[in-house]
């Protein structure tokens, strides 16, 4: 396993021009022909959080300039989520072309989808770091800098996800329309929108506590929106599923690997 993974690394480093020249053409190729181009990456989430804050701050009672950046911090972070997943699972088969003609290790196509996706969510990001020093300037400090690991732990959680699915879903090719029922699911039983404070007040503290969608926006909501560095558990169990996931992308990828392109 060991020398299977070092191997892996090594060609997925040797390819990084052709994987970073297909992310920076996806990006390209998104706001092509398009008036605003790059500023969508932060109009539409804006325009989705100023609808949803509107709706939710009448019916939570809640103050809708504190609850506004929260909804954002959700809205960005999910989009980035659902980006991954979704396109991880097509991402072998999308890639078709390229992996007829190379071999190049598969996960450079699912990294490529990360790549691209976590860029989009720097850029959206910038909306979010303003509007709380905006509403929220008390908060203006040095944890600013702990919202900055949430690319590092996305990406190691994002990448190795996309590359399971992209196995499984080359070989069944109903799991990209499972996953989007599965992330709707997700998004009902997790507060990307909703505020914690309503799943404890109805019981559902384990939804929160035990939940790494949780902790994951809590590395960006702790030190934007409550002034604090994250705590040590919202890195413990955002790591620990970057490392599940890992473990399981490298065991079913050293055993498809090679049988992927059969499926194609």
């Amino acid at each position: 396993m060991n020398a299977y993974v070092k191997d892996y690394a090594a060609g997925i480093w040797q390819a990084r021009y052709f994987w970073t020249h297909l992310a920076l053409s996806d990006l390209r190729s998104r706001w092509r022909r398009s008036f605003f181009g790059a500023l969508w990456s932060i109009i539409q989430p804006l325009g989705m959080t100023l609808l949803l804050a509107l709706v939710f701050s009448k019916l939570f009672k809640s103050d809708i300039f504190t609850y506004a950046p929260y909804i954002l911090s959700g809205v960005i972070v999910w989009e980035c989520v659902t980006a991954c997943v979704t396109g991880g699972a097509l991402a072998f088969v999308q890639a078709d072309a390229y992996i007829k003609q190379t071999r190049h290790p598969l996960a450079i196509y699912t990294l490529r989808t990360v790549m691209t996706s976590l860029i989009v969510l720097g850029m959206a990001s910038l909306a979010l770091f303003g509007w709380s020093a905006f509403v929220l300037p008390q908060y203006i400090g040095w944890h600013w800098l702990g919202a900055l690991t949430i690319f590092p732990v996305l990406a190691m959680i994002l990448w190795p996800l996309a590359t399971l699915l992209a196995y499984v879903g080359t070989r069944f090719r109903d799991v990209p329309h499972a996953t989007g029922l599965v992330m709707q699911a997700l998004w009902f039983i997790s507060p990307v929108y909703f505020e914690t404070s309503l799943f404890r007040r109805g019981g559902l503290d384990a939804l929160v506590d035990y939940n790494p969608i949780y902790h994951l926006l809590q590395l960006l909501r702790a030190p934007l929106l409550n002034g604090k560095w994250p705590a040590p558990e919202n890195y413990g169990y955002t790591l620990l599923a970057a490392i599940t996931f890992a473990l399981l992308a490298c065991l079913v990828g050293q055993a498809a690997e090679r049988k992927v392109i059969f499926y194609l």
